[in-house]
């Protein structure tokens, strides 16, 4: 329910705006985004939503009407893609398009259950929607001016919309997931994540950590159990390599870099920690594309494939 499409209109150019009364065509089923009083399957204080009709037929239950809660932008009149926050009320029932953190069964593909809410809160963020997409050739492009946001806010929601989406996963033993990985993956950096089709004419997004911080963090966190090993041998030998304080750093701190490089000099120390910080930049730098997406052919993407276990061409 969440693939939702306005259909054109192929006269003047006709904007959204706040308090329109639109229809949503579900774009696999092309029928209408409808609800009625009839309890939603989970969430029983809710009314049920569901699909109905189509762009000809339907009745008076498959209208919504817009309200604008806020703009990441600035705040308009006119809905826009991206940025502008809004609701959805159902002009018959009154209630409010909602979906939160409930997974449907089985029948319903574990997607996320969506219902029309009868309570009147603007601040829950559920009944929160916006438009992702938008396509209108008698526009000019938007820009990217148009698309500005506040980083801190951005970075906020960014990670409650993770933690959301983490708590709603469920994980069934007895299907194979191609997303899935398994902890002993992880510290060498063995698979990544594709999020979207792998098609050579498709917009391709690819999520892989740094292979700079990965690899180095890994090794480092194998190098200091062999150190903390040697020192400690040293130790019960009676050698005295540390000051109390300086061991208490060394167990609870364990910067390897910095403690093979407390010998050198500043101008050493700052060389090593340059070429470091610079072999991060590089690599990321290599990589950013498939992260922020490519649209290049697959076979393109060959000389990225560092590893036989990373499906970035297969």
């Amino acid at each position: 329910p969440r693939e939702m499409e306005i259909y054109d209109n192929e006269t003047d150019v006709e904007f959204v705006n706040d308090g329109d009364t639109i229809r949503l065509l579900h774009l696999v089923t092309e029928s209408n985004l409808h609800s009625h009083k009839i309890p939603a399957p989970l969430t029983r204080a809710h009314w049920e939503v569901s699909c109905y009709g189509n762009d000809t037929f339907g009745d008076e239950k498959d209208s919504w009407v817009i309200e604008v809660v806020d703009d990441v932008y600035k705040r308009t009149n006119h809905i826009r893609s991206l940025t502008t926050i809004m609701r959805l009320r159902h002009k018959a029932l009154g209630c409010y398009l909602r979906a939160a953190n409930v997974g449907l069964p089985d029948w319903g593909f574990r997607q996320v259950e969506v219902t029309c809410d009868k309570r009147n809160n603007p601040k829950d963020t559920y009944t929160h929607w916006n438009i992702e997409r938008h396509w209108n050739s008698k526009l000019p492009p938007g820009g990217k001016a148009n698309y500005k946001s506040k980083f801190l806010r951005e970075f906020w929601n960014l990670n409650v919309a993770m933690y959301n989406a983490n708590n709603a996963l469920v994980s069934d033993p007895d299907d194979y997931d191609i997303l899935a990985s398994k902890p002993r993956q992880w510290p060498i950096l063995e698979v990544g994540l594709r999020l979207c089709s792998w098609t050579s004419d498709s917009i391709k997004f690819y999520l892989l950590g740094n292979p700079a911080v990965w690899w180095s963090g890994t090794a480092s966190l194998m190098l200091f159990i062999l150190t903390l090993f040697w020192y400690l041998v040293r130790r019960q030998r009676q050698y005295t390599d540390f000051s109390p304080a300086q061991w208490t750093y060394f167990l609870y701190v364990g910067f390897l870099m910095d403690q093979f490089t407390a010998s050198c000099s500043l101008k050493t120390k700052n060389m090593i920690f340059g070429i470091h910080y610079a072999l991060i930049i590089t690599i990321f730098w290599y990589f950013k594309d498939i992260a922020y997406g490519v649209s290049s052919p697959n076979i393109e993407l060959k000389d990225k494939k560092w590893l036989s276990t990373w499906d970035i061409v297969d």
